[in-house]
């Protein structure tokens, strides 16, 4: 999987860009909303979703990783393609989509070209909780001088453990332990009680 390109911006245009990397052009897709976010600078990074059909490789690519992870969300919904998903985002940046999703707004997705009123109803109702729960972990997430127990619960998080529920378990080794534990003991501890 292409989780980033570095590199050299050769072309820029709404829809797509061209980036060299280490040799290499790739031609990348990207939303509106992205296009206004690249520099206009040689070297940028762009995050990258890589979707391999039968027929295609195409890549996708976004300014920030919250804008990926809308995508990424918006594509789980049954009837809702990639392009469908740039559109969403080339109307919308990713804090309207999730709050127009929180709020159940379906005129404000009805407003955007391709999606009907039941596309729209499907979205909302595929990812009203998925977008709250992601809202919460990022909430959770934002700690404060905590470095160590943000590092323990990215890493859970990434073997696959609950946000929601590896937060609260490594809150409470911290209040028992101290937070004089290294990121390893306290990964270690956690994958106990989990």
């Amino acid at each position: 999987m292409i989780d980033y390109l570095k590199g050299k911006l050769v072309e820029k245009s709404p829809t797509h860009i061209l980036m060299e990397c280490g040799g290499i052009g790739y031609y990348i897709h990207i939303s509106v909303t992205t296009f206004g976010s690249i520099p206009e600078t040689e070297s940028c990074l762009i995050w990258t979703h890589f979707i391999v059909r039968e027929d295609a490789q195409i890549l996708y690519g976004f300014a920030d990783k919250d804008e990926r992870e809308i995508f990424r969300k918006l594509i789980s919904v049954s009837g809702v393609g990639a392009n469908t998903a740039r559109m969403i985002l080339s109307g919308m940046n990713p804090t309207e989509v999730r709050s127009t999703i929180q709020n159940k707004n379906a005129d404000a997705l009805k407003s955007i070209k391709g999606i009907g009123a039941k596309s729209a109803q499907r979205i909302i109702v595929d990812l009203h909780d998925k977008i709250s729960s992601l809202e919460k972990n990022q909430e959770n997430v934002t700690f404060v001088g905590n470095s160590i127990k943000n590092d323990a619960l990215v890493a859970l998080s990434s073997l696959g453990f609950d946000k929601t529920k590896t937060d609260k378990t490594l809150d409470k080794l911290i209040k028992v332990e101290g937070d004089e534990l290294s990121v390893e003991q306290l990964i270690k501890l956690a994958l106990k009680q989990l």
